[in-house]
């Protein structure tokens, strides 16, 4: 009995090994099947991943060949590629009095700006440029856009407008600039300043702004005294306009010319503001000094200061006007044979309205003779002499 129960163990013990061993036996074939899976996923992710970065690199590759080639040609490049051609230097030369062994030198450079061919036919061009840039000069200069260097013949030139007009040989010359019109401009329109800043060695640069501003008005004084004589309406700008620029061109996004620069306030004062004079208001005055060789004003005939450069103490004492009389210009001298003597105005007297108009300085008067009258109009002058108030009426004759 014991000894058929010890064979019934001994056959379940072997049955149990048996079972674990083919158990053993599974397990491993097992690991090893999910380590072969595991090797061959490796090696395909590997391919994969070598396929995506060939293509990842050749795309790197052809985007970049790509933005080399990439075209650059705008509006603006076209625009400026145009006008440029039009844009001018202007050399001013004047004397000095040097002396060297071969004798006196002459034609020494004293100044440089910018100026726009604005008109010309077979054989002239007619160039416009500021005043300032040509003023004093006993020689003047334009060095195209070719760096070919002509005489210019000064036509005439104007204070006023700050605008003069040359000629040149049109031999080297194609075509003038687009005129366009300064009246439709809105604030925001973009611009370009071409001009040669700081000198023929930066000709043609080219610089973008917006116009800031219409009909700024910019007071000038001429003969550095330091009241204003005259107050220029002016577009603004922040389009940099530099030393140099002056004379140089303003041209809309169409390529067309609606200003010539001419004032930059100094870069200590305010940054980014430079000043154009409106074409509408230069066309005129072109015309004018092209066939004229000057600007053809009414003249009243009188020396005159602003009121308020005279001390308060004298407005009284040696112009014995009346307390309420605050404003005006005085008369510090009368030209014989001028409509202001033949109306009999005299030496001291205040000069409060012109055809009603009050005046309260030298620009006041100045913009009503010479933005609202003309030669032969007849004009109304009210005054102050001596305390007592006197209306004349005198016709205007041109200004010599």
């Amino acid at each position: 009995m014991d000894e058929r129960n010890d064979n019934n163990i001994n056959k379940e013990n072997s049955k149990i090994n048996e079972r674990i061993t083919v158990e053993k036996q599974g397990k491993g074939r097992l690991f090893f099947i999910l380590l072969i899976g595991i090797l061959i996923g490796v090696i395909i992710m590997f391919f994969i991943y070598q396929n995506l970065l060939d293509k990842t690199s050749s795309n790197i590759k052809t985007n970049y060949n790509e933005s080399v080639h990439v075209d650059v040609t705008t509006e603006i490049t076209e625009i400026v590629k145009e006008v440029t051609p039009t844009v001018v230097g202007v050399t001013n030369k004047q004397e000095t009095e040097e002396f060297l062994n071969e004798g006196r030198i002459q034609g020494n450079e004293a100044g440089t700006g910018s100026g726009v061919i604005y008109k010309q036919n077979e054989t002239e061009a007619f160039i416009v440029t500021n005043h300032h840039v040509i003023q004093n000069a006993d020689l003047l200069e334009v060095v195209l856009s070719n760096d070919e260097t002509l005489e210019a013949e000064l036509l005439g030139s104007d204070l006023f407008m700050d605008l003069a007009v040359l000629k040149v040989e049109a031999n080297e010359i194609e075509e003038g600039v687009k005129i366009g019109t300064s009246e439709n401009i809105n604030v925001g329109e973009p611009v370009l300043a071409i001009g040669n800043p700081l000198g023929h060695m930066f000709a043609g640069s080219v610089t973008q702004g917006i116009i800031s501003g219409k009909l700024r008005t910019i007071p000038q004084d001429f003969n550095q005294d330091g009241y204003p004589d005259w107050q220029a309406e002016v577009l603004q700008t922040d389009a940099a306009i530099n030393p140099g620029n002056s004379g140089g061109a303003l041209i809309n996004i169409k390529g067309e010319l609606i200003g010539i620069n001419s004032m930059k306030i100094s870069q200590t004062v305010a940054e980014g503001i430079g000043f154009a004079i409106p074409i509408d208001a230069a066309l005129p005055v072109i015309k004018e000094l092209e066939e004229k060789g000057q600007v053809t004003r009414p003249y009243l005939g009188v020396e005159i200061y602003s009121l308020n450069e005279m001390p308060k103490g004298e407005w009284q004492s040696s112009l014995k006007l009346p307390e309420d009389i605050t404003s005006g210009v005085y008369i510090w001298s009368v030209e014989p044979g001028s409509p202001a003597d033949k109306a009999g105005l005299e030496r001291l007297d205040v000069i409060t309205e012109l055809d009603g108009k009050k005046i309260e300085n030298i620009i006041d008067l100045r913009k009503i003779l010479y933005e609202e009258k003309k030669v032969d109009d007849e004009i109304k002058v009210s005054a102050y002499r001596k305390g007592e108030e006197i209306e004349v009426t005198t016709t205007l004759i041109p200004q010599k």
